[in-house]
């Protein structure tokens, strides 16, 4: 069960973050879930799903799921293959692995068919607008200029109260340069129900203190 405000930390590829080292981070977030309260998810490579479903109780998202259904699609994620190994949603339309409008939508049609929850992606406005006219469970707004930067999207608060009024009654993520309780804070006061993040938790020098700080925010 995925609760709101959530902080959802996306693992990527990165290096710190595969294998074994991406079970011992989603526990490591878990722990952090219980000892603050807030409500945490996960999103490990595709290739240590399983792996992290089989760990930890948090929510786990893939990183991304195909719109197909069962048939000769080598090298496609299949979305029952996600609900299968243990998943409760994915990712889709990220900045990283952008879709056109009309296979985001199949997408979330697809997620809806097998019972995954879907967090879209939206790099602007317009697009936030788009997406929510699909009814996905989530929206998550990324400014792709900010992905992985030492500027927080909270700085951007007209941008943000925007988004906030095209995605109607789908709640709204945000991401992108995130790194301090003083963004979680921003986010949650301009009507986000909370937060994509990566490196600010999977780069962090101390991820466990840098996670800790972003999770007391929520609850704060």
């Amino acid at each position: 069960m995925l609760e709101l405000p959530v902080i959802v930390v996306n693992f990527k590829n990165y290096e710190q973050c595969y294998g074994r080292r991406a079970v011992e981070l989603a526990r490591l977030v878990e722990a952090i879930a219980r000892e603050t309260g807030a409500s945490l998810a996960v999103a490990p490579n595709n290739i240590d799903l399983y792996r992290v479903c089989q760990a930890v109780a948090i929510p786990v998202f893939a990183q991304h799921v195909t719109d197909i259904t069962f048939g000769s699609y080598t090298g496609h994620v299949l979305p029952e293959a996600v609900k299968e190994a243990g998943a409760t949603g994915t990712l889709l339309n990220h900045a990283e692995k952008a879709r056109d409008l009309q296979t985001v939508r199949r997408a979330v049609e697809r997620c809806r068919q097998v019972g995954l929850l879907s967090v879209v992606c939206a790099a602007s406005m317009e697009q936030s607008g788009q997406f929510a006219a699909m009814r996905p469970d989530l929206l998550a707004l990324e400014p792709p200029e900010l992905i992985g930067g030492e500027v927080s999207v909270t700085t951007q608060r007209e941008l943000l109260a925007a988004a906030v009024a095209r995605s109607g009654t789908v709640p709204l993520l945000c991401g992108a340069g995130v790194r301090s309780p003083h963004d979680v804070h921003a986010a949650l006061e301009l009507g986000m129900r909370g937060v994509l993040l990566s490196s600010g938790v999977v780069l962090a020098e101390n991820p466990r203190a840098a996670l800790t700080g972003l999770a007391r925010a929520v609850n704060a």
